[in-house]
């Protein structure tokens, strides 16, 4: 290597190296929810950490948001920012003529532009499932309940699922006749949790004084079952009464499945994707100002592939699922590793011949790269934290 050549050992902005305890931790979670996931039903898929640019950019808020790389002849790709959407570019082509449902699974690293913060950053995991090929309140009932589990397998107890409907905003501007881009501009607003912006752009609006108040009130509209029944009681039009309606249902469903405890109705949840066109929700822990996890109905997105489907889904940010364990006081049990192998120089065949007796039982061993006195073994033993010693010599 040439003197004027300088070693970057740092990682790139908004990535980090996982230490081996870190990689040991977010292993055991995938372990776990790859087997709940298989428990219900989810056959596991993989696509490609790259796409090209205009499978991902229509179903995107902003452009600038990805990694964008220059391809085989000048093709435009870029690193997934998100599992849906190649999911559903994979469902439209490779699996077109499976049966449906179709209940697909995923763990995989996504990529996006943004300033890093805690529980942020530009390269994080995500695991998480889809459900194509229906459209009953039993099948957004699943998906919520399975989020629900998920989280709890994870080791996440005090928790709450917020649940919005898109149909029901979109059904009370279509009342108010809130024109196409002045609507845009509001579900930004709300989607950003953006009051003030939100107040002013109804401002604006040729509404009654009591119109903008009933405007300036559904994002803040929030509660429990109770929640539905206030609902019922605003000007509605047949899009919102279809939407409280839906709610109800799956509530009920989601009920059965025993978890309507961690369930709560948030009219300003409409995500930030903009493929969803119904049910949507968000999962929140108690000190972290940003879900653990999210998603939603999604019925028009494998229209745009030439594949109209139904379809819902929802993933887990693994990075912020780890933070939020570890803010309440969780954590993962460390990986176990069984047996250290020590042995003198003349017994090193005898311990290659135990440690792999070992390994074929199922333990954890790991033999020493030298002879060593049993002192010696023994501290390497502790050094490299192994539960047992077993020394030949």
């Amino acid at each position: 290597m040439m003197k004027s050549e300088k070693l970057i050992l740092e990682t790139p902005y908004g990535t980090r190296d996982l230490l081996p305890r870190d990689a040991a931790e977010m292993r055991h979670m995938e372990d776990m929810l790859s087997r709940l996931f298989r428990s219900w039903g989810y056959d596991e898929v993989i696509t490609p950490t790259i796409e090209h640019l205009e499978t991902l950019v229509p179903r995107i808020p902003e452009e600038n948001s990805l990694f964008m790389l220059l391809g085989n002849k000048n093709k435009l790709l870029a690193l997934r920012n998100e599992m849906t959407t190649p999911i559903a570019r994979l469902v439209s082509s490779r699996l077109k003529d499976a049966p449906v449902p179709l209940k697909l699974s995923y763990l995989g690293n996504v990529f996006r532009v943004e300033q890093t913060q805690m529980g942020r950053q530009c390269e994080f995991h995500q695991a998480g499932v889809e459900l194509m090929g229906s459209e009953t309140p039993a099948s957004d009932a699943e998906i919520i309940s399975l989020a629900i589990e998920s989280v709890l397998t994870c080791g996440i107890k005090d928790f709450q699922i917020h649940i919005g409907q898109v149909d029901f905003l979109d059904g009370m501007l279509a009342y108010y006749e809130v024109g196409d881009e002045q609507s845009k501009e509001l579900k930004s607003a709300i989607e950003c949790h953006d009051i003030v912006l939100m107040n002013q752009l109804i401002d604006t609006l040729p509404l009654s004084a009591r119109d903008k108040e009933t405007l300036k009130a559904l994002p803040l509209l929030n509660g429990r079952e109770d929640l539905l029944k206030r609902l019922y009681g605003f000007s509605l039009n047949t899009q919102s009464l279809s939407a409280v309606d839906n709610l109800a249902e799956i509530y009920a469903l989601i009920k059965s499945y025993g978890y309507k405890d961690y369930v709560c109705f948030d009219l300003g949840t409409i995500r930030d994707f903009n493929y969803y066109t119904g049910m949507v929700f968000e999962g929140y822990s108690i000190g972290l100002g940003f879900p653990l996890c999210g998603g939603g109905r999604y019925d028009h997105l494998l229209t745009e592939y030439g594949n109209p489907m139904p379809a819902t889904g929802f993933a887990l940010g693994m990075e912020r699922i780890l933070l939020a364990l570890m803010r309440q006081g969780g954590q993962i049990p460390p990986a176990s590793k069984h047996v250290y192998v020590g042995y003198t120089d003349a017994s090193i065949n005898e311990a290659i011949r135990r440690a792999t007796e070992l390994r074929r039982q199922g333990k954890v061993a790991e033999i020493g790269m030298k002879g060593q006195s049993y002192e010696e073994a023994e501290q390497s033993r502790e050094a490299r934290g192994y539960e047992l010693l077993e020394y030949f010599g």
